[in-house]
């Protein structure tokens, strides 16, 4: 899968100084662009850190990329999906939380019917809602996204999020 990005704190936040000893732990997150029957993609608003995100989430040990994907889109969206392209790869170096982040994001489509979320934790805590719009106004949310200051990885979701979304516009408009 092709790399679109690597994203570093400087990228997000020129002032930050990183820690004397960096040792990042790995976490592998699949996402998607996933589009229901009337092309509108889930986008998922975390309205207590003003921003939006791609349904998508970490990987279980021993958990492979497409099914952590399948799963985390079954409880973001209540969906059944089908990945049906890749999109690229994303690296996130998180300094501040010592992680090495891996995302491989896709395109895939709802198979079925909608069903309900199910938020957990912090996803009920940071009031995630489920919304659905068209690929222009995703990208518009994205751009137009302020997380919160006190909000670390709201600035590299809403870096990584746009990027991943302009790729798979880009996509989209070539097929």
């Amino acid at each position: 899968m092709k790399l679109l990005v690597t994203i570093k704190d400087k990228d997000i936040r020129p002032d930050y100084i990183l820690p004397k000893e960096l040792n990042y732990n790995p976490r592998i997150s699949p996402r998607a662009v996933l589009f229901d029957e009337d092309n509108k993609i889930a986008l998922l608003h975390v309205s207590k850190h003003h921003y939006y995100k791609l349904p998508g989430g970490g990987a279980e040990k021993e958990e492979d990329i497409k099914s952590a994907l399948a799963r985390e889109c079954l409880e973001e969206t209540g969906c059944e999906i089908k990945i049906i392209g890749e999109i690229g790869q994303t690296i996130e170096y998180r300094a501040g939380w010592q992680t090495l982040q891996t995302s491989y994001n896709f395109l895939a489509k709802v198979e079925g019917k909608k069903g309900q979320t199910n938020f957990e934790g912090d996803e009920i805590d940071y009031g995630f809602k489920l919304i659905w719009v068209d690929l222009e106004q995703a990208l518009e949310l994205i751009k137009n996204s302020r997380p919160n200051d006190d909000t670390y990885d709201g600035k590299f979701i809403v870096k990584r999020d746009r990027i991943i979304l302009e790729e798979a516009k880009n996509i989209m408009d070539n097929l």
